[in-house]
């Protein structure tokens, strides 16, 4: 009996552990999960391995390129045929370029730089768009649970008013004010629960998933010393100031790379033809076949360089230029907005901690006026209007409270995206992250042998496996 028993005791346990509502979800969860399930996140990694392949692309200029041509005619004239085929193979290589095409390398690298910090940013957007499910879903359900408690109170008034209005205490007026100011507070249960239903389909958005239930949010990050400090922090590690200071250094390195377009280019090339050709012919007044295998060996040096252009080529330097001048001005100005999004985040934390001080000041108050007007209204000296007033006051405090609550992760959340910090590696969330430079590794060198092939194939199935 009493093995059945520890039986059936281990069976519902473990149909409660395996319950998905049986868990708490914390805000790392939350995180973890955006983390993996983000197709934002998946949508720009494809976008930085397309800029890996923009540096083999430009790697593959300094190298020759092999080329085959084949042709088979047939030609009749007059009576005479002629049938030619031919096979040709061609190398053709740049041999000096005044760093021309190493300027193109350098400036897809540094694209690619910045396109890993654009990933970053965008790891940041992903994190924090989770951040705030979580917080909306968890002040959506105490907001509701509010409601709730403010129908059930409303209900008890409402009796009451009835039983006085029986007895004679008071009017009809005053039982219609308890109806009133219940239904009120229905309407305001609705109201919460479609803003529940709301921001779980947020959550589901931001996360992949439903949220279940949810754990209170961890300890407040800590925040730097001084607002200084962190904007200090801002400027060297936000990624759209990391990204756009890159994208400076490509616009210096276009610059350099249009006035080369003038330079003169030498390139070599190497060629193997072979052909056979078999034709009618007369000899003597009479008509023979003829056939023909000639193989050919070619090679050379070329150069080039162009003179005169009709103003093309000096107009694309001018534009590089202005393009560098562009670059610059958006780096300045996107410091000064990061410098403004912390101070923000920074103010905003200020403000809910203020408020929070204030509004629990503001309920014990009201919670003490509650207690007293019901009191003095059982005793005659105050109206049903009154205690409804007082009971009113004391539900938007607490609703306030929640908000400012809210409010105040939010806020530091912020902070750490405007810092440059909220990042899956800073949070230390403990699970394996994006391998920015596995792709780029593998491609750099523009691989073309069996073996890069093989290891090339490898990070793309890691890859696929992540995502």
């Amino acid at each position: 009996m009493i093995r059945r028993r520890l039986a059936v005791a281990a069976l519902a346990l473990g149909t409660l552990l395996s319950s998905p509502a049986a868990w708490a979800e914390s805000l790392a969860d939350t995180l973890v999960g955006a983390y993996r399930h983000s197709a934002l996140l998946d949508q720009n990694r494809a976008v930085l391995r397309a800029a890996d392949e923009d540096v083999a692309a430009a790697m593959a200029s300094l190298r020759p390129v092999l080329q085959w041509a084949a042709s088979h005619n047939f030609q009749q004239v007059d009576g005479a045929e002629s049938v030619s085929t031919s096979l040709d193979l061609n190398a053709q290589m740049t041999l000096f370029d005044w760093g021309r095409n190493q300027l193109a390398i350098d400036i897809a690298k540094e694209q690619v730089l910045a396109t890993r910090e654009s990933l970053v940013a965008v790891e940041q957007d992903v994190l924090l768009s989770a951040v705030q499910a979580f917080l909306d879903v968890r002040s959506a359900e105490q907001q509701v649970a509010l409601q709730e408690n403010s129908v059930t109170v409303l209900t008890r008034e409402r009796q009451a008013a009835q039983d006085r209005f029986d007895v004679g205490e008071i009017t009809s007026t005053d039982v219609a004010l308890a109806d009133a100011r219940l239904a009120a507070s229905r309407a305001g249960r609705a109201a919460a629960q479609g803003q529940l239903e709301i921001a779980r389909e947020s959550y589901r958005a931001a996360v992949g998933r439903g949220p279940g239930r949810l754990d209170p949010p961890p300890p407040l990050p800590k925040r730097p010393a001084s607002l200084a400090t962190a904007q200090d922090t801002a400027r060297s590690s936000h990624p759209t100031i990391r990204q756009t200071k890159r994208t400076v250094a490509a616009a210096e390195l276009g610059v350099a790379a249009a006035a080369a377009e003038r330079n003169p280019i030498v390139t070599g090339s190497v060629g193997l033809g072979t052909s056979r050709s078999s034709g009618d012919a007369a000899i003597g007044g009479v008509a023979t076949r003829r056939t023909q295998d000639p193989s050919t060996l070619r090679a050379g040096v070329q150069a080039s360089q162009t003179l005169y252009s009709g103003g093309r080529l000096p107009a694309a330097h001018r534009r590089a230029m202005a393009q560098r001048d562009s670059a610059r001005s958006v780096l300045l100005n996107v410091s000064r907005q990061v410098d403004q999004s912390v101070a923000v985040a920074w103010a905003n934390i200020d403000v809910a901690r203020a408020q929070i001080g204030a509004i629990d000041e503001q309920i014990s108050a009201a919670q003490q006026a509650y207690e007293g007007v019901r009191e003095e209204a059982m005793l005659g000296a105050r109206t049903t209007l009154d205690v409804l007033d007082a009971e009113q006051n004391l539900l938007q405090a607490r609703a306030d409270k929640i908000t400012a609550e809210a409010n105040l992760q939010l806020a530091h959340y912020q902070l750490l995206a405007s810092m440059g910090l909220l990042t899956v590696e800073h949070l230390k969330l403990g699970i394996p992250t994006y391998d920015p430079s596995a792709y780029y590794n593998a491609v750099r060198n523009a691989p073309y042998t069996s073996t890069q092939g093989e290891n090339l194939d490898r990070v793309l199935r890691a890859i696929g496996k992540q995502n």
